[in-house]
């Protein structure tokens, strides 16, 4: 049973990143802790040593968003202009998702929250469309 005004969500997603990483160590370093992971405990999207984590009720939205140019595609990168957060491993693609609060993720004190992150997911359709039945 849900109340009115939280989200209700029945499945577990375990969506791996698009690791299309050139250098075969990073790929390897960052492959064995790196995902995206939704369910009813909330969002948390973890890249090596970074991790972002909220809770359901703080996604304001998703889309799906790319190509990407190499140099603001690969690694983790902090937007200058809005705040935003990239996790990236390819040009070809991922999601946005966009947060009602910002949130911490790219320094380990917490003190630098972001309003967005991207994320270079293997379907980043699949979770726009999740993430917008969610915010729905």
């Amino acid at each position: 049973m849900t109340t009115a005004g939280s989200p209700a969500v029945v499945v577990h997603h375990r969506l791996h990143a698009d690791f299309a990483v050139p250098v075969p160590w990073l790929r390897r370093l960052l492959g064995s802790r790196s995902g995206l992971e939704l369910d009813t405990g909330g969002l948390r999207v973890r890249f090596g040593p970074w991790l972002v984590e909220t809770p359901l009720a703080n996604l304001a939205g998703a889309e799906a968003t790319g190509p990407f140019s190499p140099l603001r595609a690969l690694g983790v990168r902090l937007s200058l202009a809005d705040h935003g957060l990239t996790f990236g491993t390819t040009t070809r693609g991922g999601v946005c998702l966009r947060f009602r609060e910002p949130v911490p993720g790219i320094d380990p004190w917490g003190k630098l929250r972001h309003p967005g992150l991207t994320v270079t997911v293997a379907e980043p359709e699949l979770v726009a469309a999740t993430i917008t039945r969610i915010v729905s």
